[in-house]
C-alpha cells in the first residue's frame, strides 16, 4: 500500500461518503474510486460494502485502518526528519579542538548549540592540533575545528571567535621572572620547548619572528605533544615557551610565570574553522550560533 492510497482509504474510512472523502482531499471523485479499486485489487480484498445509499467498511477494511493511519504518520514524520536535518536541527556535528586552552570557547559553543539545536548531536573530539585537525577538515572527517592560525589553506574558511596575548612561559626562579616585560633581546640566548608546528600553525610563526626581532634563532630544546606538558617543562627548567593568555588561563601551572613581550608580534586570534566547499545544514548551523556568542570577538 503506498502513501497516497493510505490516505485515500482513511478519507473514505472515516467520512464513509466517496463525495466528502473526494473533497477533504481536493480530488475527483471518480479518481479516489479508481484509487480504492486499484488498492483493493492490488490487497486482494473488499475493504468497503458499497451500495447506492451508503458506504461501509468491510472487516478487512477495519483491519487496515490502523495500519494505513501509521503509514501516513510515518511519511510525515519522514518529512519533517529531512526538513529538520536540512535546516541544521537534527544529525552530528563533529567538532575538534586542541586542549584544554580553548575549553570555554568549546564549552559556550556546545550550550549555545544545545539550547538553539536541540537535536543536534555535538561531537567533541580533543587533540586535533593545527596542521593534522586541518587535514582531517579536509578530508571530511571533521565538521568544524576551533584553533589558531595565521594562514589557512584555501577552501578552509572561518570565523574570530576570541583574540589573546602573547606571552612567554618561564619558571619562577628564572633570572627574569621579576621582568614586567621582556623584549626580544632579553630570550635570545634561551632554550626553548615547542608544541608541533605545522603549515599556518600560530605558536611556531610568532616565535620564528620573535627571533627576526631579536636577531637570533630561536634555539629548540624539545617539542612536545600539549601545552599541559610544555608548561612541566617549563616548570622544571627545561626552557622557555611562548605561550597564550588561554594557556594560562585554563592550565594550571606551578612555579610558572607568564610574562608579557614588549615586541609587537600580532594579534592572535582563535578561529572557528570549517571546509567552505562542503558545508552541511549542521556546519552552517554551528556559523550561526557562534556568531550570536561571539560577535564581540568578530
Amino acid at each position: 500500500m503506498e502513501v497516497s492510497q493510505a490516505r485515500g482509504f482513511l478519507a473514505v474510512a472515516e467520512e464513509l461518503h466517496f463525495g466528502r472523502a473526494a473533497e477533504r482531499l481536493h480530488t475527483a471523485q471518480s479518481a479516489l474510486s479508481r484509487l480504492i479499486q486499484q488498492l483493493e485489487a492490488d490487497l486482494g480484498a473488499p475493504l468497503f460494502e458499497r451500495t447506492t445509499r451508503s458506504v461501509a467498511l468491510t472487516p478487512q477494511g477495519e483491519a487496515l485502518v490502523e495500519p494505513a493511519r501509521e503509514l501516513v504518520a510515518l511519511a510525515e514524520r519522514s518529512h519533517e526528519i529531512v526538513r529538520r536535518a536540512a535546516a541544521g536541527e537534527t544529525g552530528r556535528l563533529r567538532v575538534g579542538f586542541a586542549g584544554a586552552s580553548v575549553h570555554h570557547l568549546v564549552a559556550e559553543l556546545a550550550r549555545g548549540l544545545r539550547r538553539e539545536r536541540p537535536g543536534l548531536v555535538v561531537d567533541l573530539q580533543s587533540a586535533q592540533f593545527s596542521h593534522p585537525g586541518l587535514e582531517r577538515l579536509r578530508e571530511g572527517t571533521l565538521d568544524v575545528l576551533i584553533g589558531r592560525w595565521d594562514f589557512l589553506p584555501d577552501g578552509v574558511d572561518s570565523l574570530v571567535i576570541s583574540r589573546e596575548r602573547l606571552l612567554v612561559a618561564l619558571p619562577s626562579a628564572h633570572r627574569l621572572a621579576r621582568r614586567r616585560q621582556l623584549a626580544a633581546a632579553d630570550v635570545a640566548n634561551e632554550p626553548w620547548i615547542v608544541l608541533p608546528g605545522g603549515s599556518g600553525a600560530t605558536l611556531s610563526n610568532r616565535l620564528q619572528l620573535l627571533g627576526m626581532r631579536g636577531r637570533f634563532v630561536p634555539r629548540v630544546v624539545q617539542t612536545v605533544p600539549d601545552s599541559a606538558t610544555e608548561l612541566l617543562l617549563v616548570e622544571a627548567g627545561v626552557g622557555l615557551a611562548l605561550t597564550l593568555s588561554g594557556v594560562r588561563d585554563n592550565h594550571p601551572a606551578g612555579a610558572v610565570t607568564f610574562l608579557p613581550l614588549a615586541a609587537d608580534l600580532g594579534a592572535v586570534e582563535v578561529r572557528l574553522a570549517w571546509n567552505g566547499r562542503s558545508a552541511s545544514p549542521a556546519v552552517t548551523a554551528a556559523i550561526d550560533t557562534a556568531r550570536r556568542l561571539f560577535t564581540a570577538a568578530s
